[in-house]
């Protein structure tokens, strides 16, 4: 190579990162090529190497673009290799491997495909590298390849082809091949756990993860991830804390991890210490745990340290804005949601899909139907980002409880979008909310039609009928509920106390402290008929008399919740609720004036949005 491209050129007048010396000694170069940390560093060993000729060594050469490559400098790579002579399958190894890393797969590709036509033989490692950058389908023919070639028993290749199928949700073939190795390693079986993982079997990764003699921080990341994203964040939490016993130490892909389960679970203690861990080891900070930070701080019902969190991160891009705007946006602060929105834009930033729908479900939240619509045609004319389906949900939502259902109902139907369930099901939350049983019953008639109908529907129905008070509907839905085995998801609510959190269910009497609970009630009891209080007995969705009605009300989950938080920390500590359903009307003015009675911060999560109850009023001005 008697020259190179103006692209990679090499300065000519600088000052040596090394001392230069008489002595030409490759070998002394390779190891400064392989020392290299910066692309200054590595420009200036680069001069060096050209100005005495040494351009065309073959381990230089190789050296020089491996290193580019690993600095992120993929061009250059490639231009050094585009004017590589006797190109051998060591050089398109190592450009293939540069492209598979950097996430360009089908360029990876192009260079294989290169390679075959200029009939270089790949090797075990080519195949290996190659295979991580393809499709399941493309893969298939890479794998008919290395089996042609004879390298479909070796380990790095087995270890790719698991992970390829693991990858393309065929975990019945990957477990096929991973069963037919004779030497199973860590990656091996971490690829194994992932494709598990990925699939939602946690338990079958959990088994293969118990059964690995040695472990390293991916595969301690993958079943903790495993566990965060499938709905299990007290198993998640509890792997994190072994983790810490076994001595591997996590890094950053572990700690989103965890605060995504803390977040799940709302454990806003061992959130904030894995926060201090987080500070205490510096080198784990990027712009992905900070926004880890934020939605956890977020979902544990602490939007303050959220946002210090979020003016905290020096770099902000809109991804950081996304989980601000969306913690402000399910804690009911429309106006700050929306103000940020504007900012964003301001310093311009691209909102994304996930930006629209934070700001569609804070307008939402607040009732801004013309606002709501002004930006979902925005998104779309300006932005040209195509609406998803959780889009057209957070505008079913915002017409829905807005009592524009018509126009809510019209949306779904237009065809736009194929509507699923959760489509559906918040539009029957809309019926029920404003008791209109005529479009409820269409809904459902549609949905039984058309074979979408679930246990959802029919629960929703079924409440839809109570709150009109139609208790032969409730009879009949629940019946045939009953012989076709759907059954309601019972309401749950939890609080964190001394980092530990405890759960009930409405009329719960397994708690330790059940007595003392229930005296409690008593004493809030006691309260709200000093204030005049009477129970709003139309929320009970049971054909029941009024005393059973009240009775019924007293022992709601969040009210048992509520009475251990008062007994369980100091006067004036801020409690926080955790519910897995949507908080009823009057559990709602209860904590309003438990709040102001108790001179207590009550903070409450339920299905839908956070709720502030400060001093007797509610941050959702009780529009929910």
């Amino acid at each position: 190579m008697s020259s190179v491209s103006p692209l990679v050129a090499p300065p000519t007048q600088f000052k040596p990162a090394f001392k230069e010396t008489s002595s030409l000694n490759p070998d002394k170069l390779a190891l400064l090529l392989d020392n290299s940390k910066t692309i200054k560093h590595l420009s200036q060993i680069h001069a060096f190497i050209v100005r005495h000729g040494l351009e065309n060594h073959p381990v230089l050469n190789f050296k020089l673009q491996r290193s580019y490559s690993s600095l992120g400098r993929v061009e250059d790579s490639v231009t050094l290799f585009n004017h590589t002579q006797d190109l051998n399958v060591f050089f398109y190894t190592s450009i293939i491997r540069s492209h598979a890393r950097n996430g360009l797969h089908e360029q990876a590709l192009h260079f294989y495909v290169r390679m075959l036509s200029e009939t270089v033989e790949p090797n075990a490692f080519t195949l290996s590298t190659v295979i991580k950058a393809c499709s399941l389908e493309v893969g298939k023919i890479l794998h008919c390849h290395a089996h042609k070639l004879g390298y479909e028993s070796n380990t790095y290749v087995r270890t790719a082809l698991v992970d390829l199928y693991a990858r393309g949700m065929d975990v019945v073939s990957s477990r096929r091949l991973f069963d037919l190795m004779d030497e199973k390693n860590i990656v091996s079986s971490t690829a194994m756990i992932t494709g598990y993982a990925k699939n939602g079997d946690v338990d079958e990764a959990r088994s293969l993860f118990d059964g690995m003699k040695e472990r390293d921080v991916v595969s301690w990341n993958v079943m903790i991830d495993g566990y965060a994203q499938y709905g299990k964040p007290n198993e998640a939490l509890i792997l994190f804390r072994q983790m810490l016993k076994s001595k591997v130490k996590p890094n950053g892909a572990t700690m989103v991890a965890v605060l995504s389960a803390c977040g799940q679970a709302g454990a806003l203690e061992l959130g904030k210490w894995a926060h201090s861990y987080i500070r205490y080891n510096e080198t784990l900070f990027n712009t992905q745990v900070g926004t880890a930070l934020i939605d956890m701080y977020n979902k544990c019902g602490s939007l303050e340290e959220a946002r210090m969190v979020f003016e905290g991160i020096k770099y902000k891009d809109a991804v950081v804005y996304n989980a601000m705007i969306c913690g402000y946006s399910i804690h009911g602060f429309s106006l700050d949601a929306l103000k940020l929105f504007k900012e964003m834009k301001d310093l311009g930033l691209l909102p994304t899909d996930i930006t629209f729908i934070g700001i569609l479900s804070a307008c939402a939240h607040a009732g801004l139907v013309a606002k709501g619509w002004s930006i979902f045609q925005e998104m779309q004319n300006e932005y040209k980002i195509q609406p998803k389906v959780e889009h057209y949900g957070c505008m079913v939502n915002l017409l829905g409880r807005a009592g524009k259902l018509e126009d809510a109902y019209n949306l779904v139907k237009s065809g736009r979008i194929e509507a699923d369930p959760v489509l559906w099901g918040t539009l029957l939350g809309a019926c029920r909310l404003h008791k209109n049983v005529i479009l409820g019953e269409k809904i459902v008639e549609f949905l039984h039609e058309h074979g979408l109908s679930n246990s959802g529907t029919y629960v929703l129905l079924s409440n839809i009928y109570a709150a009109a008070g139609n208790w032969d509907g409730v009879a009949r839905i629940r019946s045939m509920m009953k012989q076709t085995g759907v059954q309601k998801e019972p309401g749950c609510s939890s609080v964190e106390v001394d980092n530990n959190v405890h759960e009930f269910r409405a009329g719960d009497v397994k708690h330790p402290k059940s007595k003392e609970i229930y005296e409690m009630l008593e004493h809030v009891n006691g309260w709200l008929k000093a204030r005049g209080y009477s129970s709003q007995t139309d929320e009970v969705l049971h054909n029941i008399g009024e005393t059973d009605r009240e009775r019924s009300l007293e022992v709601h989950s969040e009210k048992l919740a509520l009475a251990f938080g008062l007994i369980s920390t100091n006067p004036g500590t801020s409690i926080k609720i955790f519910k897995n359903l949507r908080v009823c009307q009057d559990c709602h003015a209860v904590m309003k004036l438990v709040s102001e009675i108790s001179r207590r911060k009550i903070i409450m999560r339920d299905r839908n949005r956070f709720h502030h109850f400060v001093d007797g009023s509610c941050s959702c001005g009780d529009y929910w």
